[in-house]
């Protein structure tokens, strides 16, 4: 049987090959369908890509932020914490009191900044550089450091009033620089510390004690809540869901699911607008290819009733078209990558200036060659099949009656 078959193998390429301008013509065709969809799909992949990658690689898009202010303790926001789509969770203290006067040996000025709750794992920090951890140190905001012309390693002073018991009362806190946050991470004057530091200062508003930096005042409540919170989820796909658990306990909050969303949505229309090309395609092809081929076995009834004449099988014969169909199947889909790929060095060389280092708008993936391969192979043997009971049907008789 393997003998059969590799000798059906080996005359179905000579003949394809004997047959060559007929052959050109059937991977040409092939290459002229499938090099047009491969650059589609491309373009679609890459556009999409790039736009699922920008939503992804900036953190803010898996924000979520509770709109107005609410009661939250401990206790709940360790609950929310514990959800497999959280990634990080850190209370807020009142916005009123998350602020601080920074100052430096290095310039005149004083500069009023926002103070934002920080900790492990903060998406919008670098995670090379050193956290603010303690009451003493901090993460400055670039146009902060600018402005008071500091670099990570120096000290600035903090401070802050309240009016408490009649007399208006400042202190002075000395801040070591951590580190400098990224330009995208905080576009106003402000500083990423600890919720410890947070705690302290709204304490001192207050009029609570805060023993921890030699504060004086009331004595502290033990059962603190948090008016909001700073939370982001794990992926830009589970800010949907996060934002249906918190309405269900009753919590507004925004989020940027409507740019996820578009995006998705875009996705799913522009995947099904192409595999409707694809499928027109595809199917166009395989009954102008399977057309070809009932027609070629009509031409050649003689030679093939005579290979069943010297002994080939019927299951033998069938081959015969199938090992053209694959071999025109893999030339066509080499000439039709061959045309993808100079098209899309063209079109990403066009596109050039508009786009960052490294972002291509038409690319594909190593397992989009593959799949393509594998569905235009598989299109192929379906064609062929048509081709492959026409020549089952021719009898060895009709050899004979030609000598």
């Amino acid at each position: 049987m393997a003998r059969s078959w590799s000798k059906i193998f080996h005359l179905a390429i000579r003949d394809y090959v004997h047959e060559w301008l007929m052959s050109i013509c059937f991977v040409l065709a092939l290459a002229a369908v499938l090099g047009p969809m491969m650059v589609l799909f491309g373009l679609k992949f890459g556009i999409v890509g790039a736009m699922v990658d920008q939503l992804i690689e900036n953190p803010l898009n898996r924000e979520v932020r509770p709109v107005g202010s609410g009661y939250y303790d401990h206790a709940w926001l360790e609950t929310v914490l514990e959800r497999p789509d959280v990634a990080f969770l850190v209370p807020r203290t009142r916005s009123i009191a998350a602020t601080i006067e920074l100052s430096s040996e290095h310039s005149p000025r004083i500069v009023p900044v926002e103070l934002i709750p920080s900790d492990h794992g903060d998406p919008l920090l670098s995670p090379d550089d050193p956290l603010p951890e303690g009451v003493t140190r901090l993460v400055l905001s670039q146009s902060v450091a600018e402005k008071l012309k500091v670099a990570p390693g120096d000290t600035l002073d903090g401070s802050l009033t309240r009016h408490f018991r009649g007399q208006q009362e400042r202190v002075h806190l000395p801040l070591s620089i951590a580190a400098i946050a990224p330009a995208a991470a905080f576009s106003r004057d402000g500083a990423f510390v600890s919720v410890a530091l947070l705690e302290a200062l709204e304490d001192f508003r207050d009029g609570r004690a805060v023993p921890s930096l030699g504060w004086d005042g009331d004595a502290a409540d033990a059962n603190r809540t948090y008016p909001g919170f700073r939370l982001y989820a794990r992926s830009i796909y589970d800010v949907a869901g996060l934002r249906d658990a918190f309405s269900k306990l009753d919590v507004d909050v925004h989020t940027h699911t409507t740019e996820i969303e578009l995006v998705q949505r875009l996705n799913r229309n522009l995947t099904s607008i192409y595999w409707a090309i694809a499928l027109v395609g595809l199917v166009g092809f395989s009954l102008s290819l399977g057309a070809n081929l009932w027609a070629n076995i009509d031409r050649k009834r003689k030679e093939l009733s005579v290979l069943r004449l010297v002994g080939f099988r019927t299951a033998d014969i069938v081959w015969f078209p199938m090992v053209q169909s694959l071999f025109t199947a893999v030339l066509g889909w080499a000439l039709a990558v061959a045309i993808y790929l100079v098209t899309a060095l063209v079109i990403n060389d066009m596109l050039a200036a508009q786009l960052e280092t490294g972002q291509q708008v038409c690319r594909l993936l190593p397992w989009h060659y593959a799949i393509a391969l594998l569905l235009t192979c598989t299109s192929a043997v379906l064609a062929a099949g048509l081709a492959g009971l026409r020549s089952a049907r021719v009898e060895p008789s009709e050899g004979l009656r030609d000598l």
